[in-house]
């Protein structure tokens, strides 16, 4: 890859679940990436702090790719790409 190039981050289907605290933000991902198909991409946005951590350690225990994470001081966005488990 470039070293200037940014990933693709583009998503198939975006998920907010902005106000909603752990662990709904990882249970209403894990129901909507189970519908996906793989290689498909999900943006998920939230406002817990929590999912910063929870988030990634989701994608890592069901095998899925954690694409992008950007958080400022109001929510974080995370893109993630859908593994190949069923």
């Amino acid at each position: 890859m470039n070293p200037n190039s940014t990933p693709n981050t583009d998503a198939d289907t975006t998920l907010d679940c902005s106000g909603l605290l752990c662990p709904l933000p990882v249970y209403k991902a894990a129901l909507v990436l189970k519908r996906m198909g793989s290689g498909e991409r999900l943006r998920l946005v939230t406002t817990d702090p929590g999912a910063l951590e929870d988030i990634p350690a989701m994608a890592r225990q069901r095998g899925d790719l954690l694409v992008s994470s950007t958080a400022d001081d109001e929510k974080q966005v995370f893109v993630i790409e859908k593994g190949s488990q069923p």
